[in-house]
């Protein structure tokens, strides 16, 4: 089970910081503007958000298994489809389907493993599985920087199909239910429509709102929509025998108090690695391949933190390592904010390395809180409603970093930076606009992951235990608490 889920999260990781490195020669190689840019990251975002509870649900009634192997094949089939754009409207669709088997895979590694492990070795678990999505990380900022400095911009995702055909046959041949499903039940269309309604909205609108190329009364209309939408959701699925979100897992502490923490972890720290990527590329004037070797501190400080924490977290409790994980990222966060044109890269290493040691003491131990959390029979939308609020705080947080840059540089500078072929060329006052435009996205960013700690200190310092409240054979309509 972990070694498969390994692969899983080891693939997503190669994608996620080869498409970070690349994003300023994909732009240009496409002819995007910022907007089309930025929509290169959020569309894969919006594709994974609006199918988890879907895969959540689906994964819950038939067996997470399957579903997992299934999320291999779409992933890979996208990461062709991605490859062979021509154009930024093609690219973001392909990356829409990616992000679809994104989600498969998303929604049901961390059940999975949970599924396998006793919970006194399951933050020992969930740190190897992240310490394999850092992997991945470190190869896919090397290699794309590497891939650009020799071939075309398409190898960036032809990269992921070997790996993305190893994977799916791989799971098909040793993935095995070990997990307890619902069975049969009734399927929750209502809820499904309104919810995707209300995500697809949500997620237009803070876009929209961000980059300005709509007009006001369109953002308003999503507002209206995310707003109806959502209540009609919670109306639904209060009423439902069989809803697609069970909303009784918001009622215990350890599930809610971990999700929210991540979630606004996630506005915090969703846009740092590209912000410094741009800041490494555009400010710093580094090539792809210098950037991506630059920001390899950050992934060296999660992986000395990431395996300690989730072993030690399963014997004194998460709360230690949650709380000073928050800590130690806010300081770094508020160290970045003081970073200029002229920063020696040491400083910025130091910094990574701070970052990524904060990430690491925050990520498995909350992980394993939250899905310790939940009964055997809810793990699959638990991970999907996890994933669910981490993609919202990430794709917030482009959208709030655009916005606090636009206090100091203009719409149109940044357009123009982040699409130029040769970033090289900016002139020292572009620069130096970018860099103070920096200073005021990481002063807020490191406020807002500083509130974190609220919501992560809700919950008990003790492993969470489960109580049925009725017989187990009743499990689809039964109450849980903890």
């Amino acid at each position: 089970m972990l070694t498969v889920t390994t692969i899983g999260v080891l693939m997503s990781g190669i994608d996620g910081r080869i498409v970070v490195i690349g994003l300023p020669t994909v732009a240009a190689a496409l002819h995007a503007d910022a907007e089309q840019a930025i929509w290169f990251t959020q569309s894969y975002t919006i594709g994974s958000t609006i199918a988890l509870l879907f895969i959540g649900r689906v994964s819950d009634l038939f067996g997470r298994v399957k579903v997992y192997s299934m999320g291999f094949t779409i992933f890979t089939i996208g990461s062709l489809l991605t490859a062979s754009s021509g154009e930024p409207n093609a690219f973001i669709a392909a990356r829409i389907f990616q992000g679809l088997g994104s989600a498969a895979l998303f929604a049901n590694s961390a059940a999975i493993i949970t599924d396998a492990f006793p919970h006194n070795q399951l933050g020992t678990a969930l740190g190897i599985n992240q310490i394999a999505f850092r992997v991945g990380s470190v190869a896919g900022l090397t290699l794309s920087g590497l891939i650009l400095a020799v071939l075309d911009w398409r190898y960036l995702f032809f990269i992921n199909i070997p790996v993305g055909v190893f994977g799916t046959i791989w799971a098909f041949r040793r993935l095995h239910e070990v997990g307890k499903s619902e069975g049969r039940a009734s399927w929750d269309w209502p809820g499904f429509l309104s919810f995707t309604i209300f995500i697809t909205s949500l997620l237009l609108t803070l876009t929209f709102a961000a980059y300005g190329f709509v007009d006001y009364l369109v953002v308003a209309a999503f507002g209206i929509t995310t707003v109806v939408s959502f209540v009609l959701f919670v109306y639904l699925e209060r009423r439902r025998k069989n809803p697609l979100l069970d909303l009784s897992l918001l009622g215990i502490r350890e599930f809610s108090g971990g999700s929210v923490a991540q979630m606004i972890s996630a506005v915090a720290t969703g846009a740092f690695i590209l912000v410094i990527s741009l800041y490494l590329q555009l400010v710093l004037g580094l090539s792809p391949l210098k950037a991506g070797l630059a920001l390899l501190p950050f992934d060296l400080g999660f992986i000395l933190t990431g395996p300690m924490s989730g072993r030690f977290s399963d014997k004194y409790g998460v709360l230690p390592f949650t709380t000073s994980g928050l800590a130690v990222t806010s300081v770094a966060l508020f160290l970045f904010s003081g970073a200029t044109v002229n920063t020696a890269y040491l400083y910025i290493a130091v910094l990574l390395i701070l970052a990524g040691a904060g990430a690491g003491l925050f990520s498995s131990p909350n992980i394993s809180s939250i899905m310790g959390s939940v009964p055997a029979e809810r793990r699959g939308v638990a991970s999907a409603l996890r994933g669910t609020f981490y993609n919202i705080g990430f794709t917030l947080s482009f959208n709030v970093a655009i916005l606090l840059m636009e206090l100091k540089v203009p719409y149109s500078l940044i357009s123009n930076m982040i699409s130029s072929l040769n970033p090289v060329a900016l002139s020292l006052s572009d620069r130096a606009s970018f860099s103070g435009g920096l200073h005021i996205v990481y002063l807020v960013l490191g406020i807002v992951n500083t509130t974190a700690i609220i919501p992560s200190l809700l919950r008990r310092t003790g492993k969470a235990v489960i109580f049925p409240r009725k017989d187990a054979e009743e499990s689809s309509n039964e109450d849980w608490h903890v």
